[in-house]
């Protein structure tokens, strides 16, 4: 079993073009919706007692167990409030909302302790540190931040990376947490805190994946001719590396590799609508077509 931790939110994103409100995101929805195509995947999350049942339904309509799940009654759901510009690259933060996650005390159901596969999504580090204790011995355990908690709890979000095997994060995150303008600085740097490798995501110019061995592996990003709302694409990336992953069973370079185009396969389908909705639509023939089609793009 793959168990992802992190946020359940109500997202409210704006771009030049369109704004949806309030809609169901978070980075532990996208990333276990994602990984859901390829394993079998539950979530640890809390949300407020104003989430609409609907939304929770749609996870478990992907097969995701959604028992993880609590209800903080008399709170309010995490809620992200963004806005893009014209380019849809660039993200300012309107307003972060904590609502039921602040002070929460992450349990997690009796049969997910023994799950060999864990993503923390980007979350509070200390929330995450504490949860992981809870597991028994997984087989491999893959963290994420941004730059909220970056700018607040730096000193936890290098902790948390010391207890984790790997690190998925974004460019500008990464050389915010590293204080290096090279990215390779940055996963050198990342790995010297014991994580074993480091995948550094570049948005529209796809993903890097660097070793502790030395081994490099950049993978563009596929090729899209619209894209509606970049929102969650990091995290439904790291839902499919996860969840490829967690299929094979293995994790050496080459399943890796595998991994990480089958990572931007997944954040390729996130932006073609707003939240979730490409995700719930598609099915695993589209995903492996999609990934044929990327082979045959990178072939020359």
């Amino acid at each position: 079993m793959l168990t992802v931790f992190g946020t359940v939110a109500l997202d409210t994103t704006r771009t030049p073009f369109r704004t949806e409100t309030r809609i169901l995101g978070g980075a532990a929805t996208f990333a276990s919706v994602s990984s859901s195509m390829f394993a079998p995947t539950s979530i640890v999350a809390a949300i407020g007692s104003d989430m609409p049942a609907e939304h929770i339904r749609a996870l478990s309509s992907k097969g995701i167990d959604t028992k993880g799940i609590i209800i903080i009654q008399g709170s309010k759901t995490f809620h992200y409030d963004s806005s893009f510009d014209y380019d849809l690259s660039n993200r300012t933060t309107n307003k972060t909302e904590l609502g039921a996650i602040a002070g929460f005390d992450p349990v997690i159901p009796e049969e997910y302790i023994k799950s060999d596969y864990v993503y923390l999504a980007n979350n509070d580090p200390k929330q995450n540190i504490k949860i992981l204790r809870h597991f028994q011995k997984p087989r491999l355990v893959v963290c994420d931040t941004i730059e909220f908690w970056i700018n607040g709890s730096r000193d936890d979000v290098v902790k948390m990376i010391e207890m984790t095997d790997g690190v998925v994060i974004n460019d500008n995150e990464a050389r915010l947490l590293c204080k290096e303008a090279n990215l390779a600085k940055c996963a050198k740097k990342i790995m010297s805190w014991g994580s074993k490798f480091a995948i550094i995501k570049k948005g529209e110019n796809g993903a890097i994946l660097f070793t502790k061995e030395g081994l490099v592996f950049p993978a563009a990003a596929f090729f899209l001719d619209e894209i509606v709302d970049p929102t969650g694409a990091g995290d439904s990336f790291a839902g499919g590396f996860l969840g490829h992953i967690a299929r094979k069973g293995v994790t050496d370079f080459s399943t890796m590799k595998e991994a990480v185009i089958y990572g931007n396969v997944m954040g390729s389908f996130a932006v073609e609508d707003f939240g979730i909705k490409r995700l719930l639509s598609i099915t695993k023939d589209d995903i492996e077509d999609r990934y044929e089609k990327y082979c045959n793009l990178v072939q020359f």
